[in-house]
């Protein structure tokens, strides 16, 4: 195992041998000795975009720097996999509407998983392979070692909510109303809130404090050119591929989690008995199987069960299925947005929204993760935040169905954005309260 110097050293030498003047690809690894942050190491690079990514199980961390080539939607993406080796894997994130995506083919990745750690420089051309190590060449002299994280300080200057609670409570109603007419089932309507520091916040400061703050989800930071980006621990997957074995899952049903294990104990059972979290988990999952139906067989739902983390508790169950045909962009047109996400039916909720909502959700409630021709995984993008610079854009959403509460998912909204919230460095949202007795009903992902 090498250090990281000797790493950088190792794949010099290895660059050194590549001088083909044809089309190829090549991943140059060689193993690191532990003992280095791969965050730091992230943090102290000049190069964009950059990617950290940690599977929510906790077996797996990925740091990305640099990009062979970019690409706009998933689509090309799945094209460009087609001629990659099949373990190599393109990452990026999609936004919400799906129709404008961030995919890249990375320079160099830093793993770490079972197997130990290990530094890979990618080399891939469509024409001449040794003109793109000479490219990668000049990428490893740019390369710097790691520096320890800043620490998150700041004083808050300035918080702006849109919608205002006043609004928010008249787009409740109004989605009430369309569900009682019978136009809808369901619509989940979202919020952000702004915040405005007086020196600019390093993302990867509020990453590490979320990765010790929120285990159980899907930790990533993404980094784009423009230098701003998205933070997020999120606890739910869109799917899994494996080969042509997909899963996924409905999420949704969800309740606060007290810090006193008793009251948490309480609320774990109230929400897995309370028939309106119940019926909102199936609805969920319905939609999910009417969707794949025609793209996967051998469809098997697992009984529901609870996902708890740090102050929420959601229902959850499992969607196994056979694709027939082993498409991506295909997976994604099928799944995003989720009912958890936008609303039932998908048609009526998308039109309720575009009428009503005026957000631009953004990468908020879109996807994140990698494909590759042997696997691929998404997370949803929920408990995201947006840093650019001094300012930061917390984003939450509460699924709207009959007998919800304007107040209740108010307060359901401000749950959700606590969990990057309450690691910022003064008070920049209020903390959900104690909760005692039974707990409130809370309707979204």
């Amino acid at each position: 195992m090498y250090s990281l110097p000797a790493a950088y050293s190792a794949l010099f030498t290895e660059l050194a041998k590549i001088n083909s003047r044809e089309a190829g690809c090549r991943a140059l690894t060689v193993s690191l000795a532990s003992g280095e942050d791969s965050l730091s190491w992230l943090r102290a690079q000049p190069y964009r975009p950059q990617l950290w990514w940690q599977h929510r199980n906790g077996h797996e961390q990925v740091a990305l720097c640099g990009a062979i080539r970019c690409y706009q939607t998933l689509y090309q993406a799945e094209q460009a996999c087609r001629a990659l080796p099949g373990n190599w894997r393109i990452w990026g994130s999609n936004r919400f509407a799906a129709t404008d995506s961030f995919f890249f083919l990375p320079r160099l990745m830093w793993q770490q998983d079972s197997r130990g750690e290990r530094l890979t420089l990618f080399v891939q051309s469509d024409h001449n392979l040794q003109e793109d190590a000479q490219v990668a060449v000049r990428f490893l002299h740019g390369l710097r070692l790691p520096q320890p994280l800043p620490l998150i300080r700041g004083q808050l200057q300035q918080s702006q909510c849109e919608p205002e609670q006043a609004e928010w409570s008249q787009r409740v109603n109004s989605a009430l109303a369309a569900i009682a007419a019978g136009g809808l089932e369901k619509v989940v309507l979202a919020r952000t809130m702004d915040l405005l520091w007086d020196r600019p916040l390093p993302p990867e400061a509020l990453l590490a404090a979320s990765r010790r703050a929120n285990p159980h989800c899907y930790q990533f930071m993404l980094r784009f050119a423009d230098e701003s980006a998205l933070v997020c621990a999120s606890p739910e997957r869109l799917w899994l591929r494996q080969q042509n074995a997909l899963l996924t899952e409905a999420l949704a049903g969800t309740v606060a989690r007290d810090i006193d294990p008793i009251l948490a104990l309480q609320q774990a059972q109230w929400l897995l008995h309370d028939a309106k979290n119940q019926h909102e988990n199936a609805l969920v999952m319905e939609d999910i199987c009417s969707r794949l139906q025609e793209i996967v067989s051998k469809l098997e739902v697992m009984p529901v069960e609870l996902v708890r983390l740090r102050n929420l508790q959601h229902l959850r169950r499992r969607i196994h299925g056979e694709l027939r045909s082993r498409s991506d962009a295909l997976i994604l047109q099928r799944l995003q947005p989720t009912a958890a996400v936008a609303g039932l039916p998908r048609t009526a909720a998308h039109a309720f929204l575009q009428r009503h909502e005026a957000l631009d959700r953004d990468w908020y409630a879109g996807s994140t993760g990698f494909i590759s021709r042997q696997k691929s995984e998404f997370c949803v993008t929920l408990r995201c935040a947006l840093v650019q610079g001094q300012r930061v854009r917390l984003y939450g959403g509460a699924g709207i169905v009959a007998g919800s509460d304007a107040q209740q998912e108010w307060q359901e909204t401000e749950n959700k954005m606590a969990a990057l919230a309450a690691l910022l460095p003064t008070s920049a949202a209020p903390l959900p309260p104690r909760l005692a007795g039974k707990p409130p009903v809370a309707h979204s992902a």
